[in-house]
């Protein structure tokens, strides 16, 4: 339930599909596990796991998605030597070497036979749809994962009008400033965690962990130039996180305080619960989105 890193997007046009039709065009595209021949699949899958029966979650019009990965774990190696030999015994039969064009066709009837005996793996992608602030929040720090997850939404929907979060200053120099003057917007905190860049195209990079971010080595760095690409901060003492000059933010962790709020309700009734946590998750992500689009100076116009 508690995600772990965010890619925002925001939409570009209002976006207002109800549940129910939500949930209709999701269906045309649900997850099916690998058959013997298909090296991965991916579909939408139970917003709420094994304690949900839909496709997609809404509480106070915030919806819950999420789509499973699965792939055939088939190594590289696994089939150069299978190819290598193979290559190796029809040269020696022919007396003649292959062709690029039919080593070609020999790999892929090599990796057609060993699907069906290759291992899978599965992951699981989730977002959250926000009409209220107009932003989609995936559960990634993978622009790539984020944006199949996105394509497969747009083709179940017909249309996503949406585009990446982006400001209208770059997130680096902010990062640096606030670094440089040792202080931050109202409501975060700095941590002890940040890394650094050269705008030169051959420059360095420096991390700090653990580290008072306030001492003379650290400021060093921006005094020759580098700007701050990566900065650990606080949020209202509820979530800590890394905010990264692409607008992602990455390692997400809510503190223990924080997601006792719904303790009272105990376990008993797990969608109950499941049905607090979210509540109290999306209002709190969509708090802290909102502040650091505000402390950042606001997002690119769109247009």
């Amino acid at each position: 339930m508690w995600f772990k890193n965010l890619t925002v997007y925001r939409f570009n046009k209002p976006f207002s599909v109800d549940t129910e039709s939500m949930e209709k065009s999701l269906e045309d595209f649900t997850f099916s596990p690998c058959s013997s021949q298909d090296i991965s699949k991916f579909g939408f899958s139970k917003a709420l796991g094994k304690h949900g029966d839909t496709l997609v979650h809404t509480a106070a019009d915030r919806h819950l998605i999420s789509a499973t990965k699965e792939e055939k774990i088939l190594p590289s190696q696994v089939i150069k030597e299978a190819l290598e030999d193979k290559v190796l015994q029809l040269e020696a039969e022919d007396n003649r070497k292959l062709t690029k064009k039919e080593k070609d066709s020999l790999k892929d009837e090599i990796t057609t036979t060993l699907l069906p005996r290759a291992f899978s793996r599965r992951s699981q992608i989730r977002a959250l749809i926000l009409p209220e602030i107009q932003m989609i929040l995936v559960d990634s720090s993978s622009a790539a994962k984020s944006e199949e997850l996105m394509a497969l939404l747009r083709k179940a929907l017909g249309t996503l009008p949406i585009i990446p979060m982006s400001f209208k200053t770059p997130i680096e120099e902010q990062l640096t400033e606030w670094l440089k003057d040792g202080k931050t917007p109202a409501d975060f905190d700095m941590q002890d965690e940040a890394e650094l860049k050269s705008n030169a195209d051959d420059g360095g990079i420096v991390r700090f962990k653990q580290q008072d971010l306030s001492e003379d080595e650290v400021l060093a760095h921006i005094e020759v130039g580098k700007q701050v690409h990566k900065l650990a901060l606080h949020y209202s003492q509820s979530v800590a996180f890394i905010l990264q000059s692409d607008a992602t933010l990455k390692r997400l962790k809510f503190s223990e305080e924080f997601r006792a709020g719904n303790d009272d309700l105990g376990t008993e009734d797990p969608m109950a619960r499941l049905d607090a946590d979210f509540a109290l998750m999306s209002s709190e992500l969509i708090a802290l989105v909102n502040t650091v689009v505000e402390s950042l100076g606001g997002l690119e116009d769109s247009m």
